[in-house]
């Protein structure tokens, strides 16, 4: 009697088992993570070069999710789709709009949660610069956004990814570079910065930077601060729908994308990202400008804004048509008004 309850034990444990991802230790401090029903592989690493606590993790994440009632009050776009929509298994923005160079640029938010704002401004730069066919290549000025928009958030602690799009509608977003290359009306002040132990930027301060104070004047006296804006005809949510977000951006430009983050995320260095452990941390925003597939598994291309030293070079490639971490729930996009340029 006890022989047989031991080995039924031993089968639901094993039952169990299949049901989560399966991993795999590897070379210096590696983990690879086995999607068990799709096929999705990425691995992690746990040595000393990431994450070492979680207060420096929840720095990062400053992305509120909107509710369905708020979202309801935006238009959402609708692309038509038919059988003859034959939307190709690999898409890449530079690709076809590679006269815009912004699109493959890695931001840094360093130590401020204003990861709703920085995917925004970076989608926003790459469309301005696809609606208007290349002639306006300048980047926008997430602390414009960042320090400006009082609906949007609470700045570096966080805001609403969507009401950043409402906001370079109604008031505009004025031009700006970074703390190393300085640029346009409103540089962003804070430099870029090793996230974990060791880089090739100083580390990161323990706690978040304060949010800039909003003023309506440029860096440079030269600058116009009014005339140096930027703006949306339109802001719109996308269809939680996989085929309409990939004819979105293949028709639009890149979009602003805000998810789940767990415990795992992080942890990412390469290959196709799933959940794989860990308890829900908060929700960050990043940006989507492409899609593609590696031994038949489809990926969303994400460009994040941890610097060039995460991940794959600064992108990771998301588990796509899934709504994995429910990065396909909560998408924002806006056209470029070409009569404010």
């Amino acid at each position: 009697m006890g022989v047989k309850f031991r080995m039924n034990q031993l089968l639901i444990l094993s039952l169990l088992l299949n049901l989560f991802a399966s991993s795999k230790s590897t070379e210096n401090d590696f983990t690879e993570y086995t999607h068990p029903k799709y096929g999705a592989k990425w691995r992690a690493s746990h040595s000393n070069r990431r994450f070492r606590t979680a207060n420096e993790v929840d720095g990062l994440l400053g992305a509120r999710h909107e509710s369905a009632e708020e979202r309801a009050r935006r238009p959402t776009i609708h692309h038509p789709l038919s059988a003859n929509n034959e939307l190709p298994v690999t898409f890449n923005a530079i690709d076809k709009w590679y006269w815009c160079k912004s699109i493959t640029r890695i931001r840094d938010q360093s130590k401020c949660g204003s990861c709703w704002a920085v995917a925004a401004v970076e989608a926003m730069t790459d469309r301005v610069c696809i609606h208007s066919n290349g002639k306006y290549r300048k980047r926008l000025s997430e602390t414009d956004l960042l320090a400006c928009c009082k609906t949007c958030g609470d700045g570096c602690n966080g805001g609403w990814p969507a009401r950043a799009w409402d906001f370079w509608k109604s008031d505009g977003v004025v031009t700006g570079g970074s703390r190393e290359a300085k640029e346009g009306c409103k540089s962003y002040p804070f430099p870029r910065c090793t996230h974990y132990g060791e880089g090739k930027y100083k580390k990161c301060p323990a706690e978040r930077y304060p949010t800039p104070i909003c003023i309506n004047l440029c860096d440079s006296d030269a600058i116009d601060y009014e005339k140096d804006k930027t703006r949306a005809n339109s802001s719109y949510n996308v269809p939680a729908n996989e085929k309409q977000i990939m004819m979105e951006i293949m028709t639009n430009g890149p979009v602003e994308a805000a998810f789940d983050v767990y415990e795992d995320f992080p942890t990412y260095t390469s290959g196709i990202y799933f959940h794989a452990w860990g308890e829900l941390k908060s929700g960050h925003a990043v940006k989507i400008v492409g899609w593609g597939e590696e031994d038949g598994v489809p990926y969303w291309l994400v460009a994040n804004s941890w610097n060039e030293g995460w991940g794959e070079n600064g992108f990771v490639r998301f588990l796509r048509g899934m709504d994995e971490c429910r990065i396909e729930s909560e998408i924002t996009a806006g056209m470029t008004d070409l009569d404010a340029l």
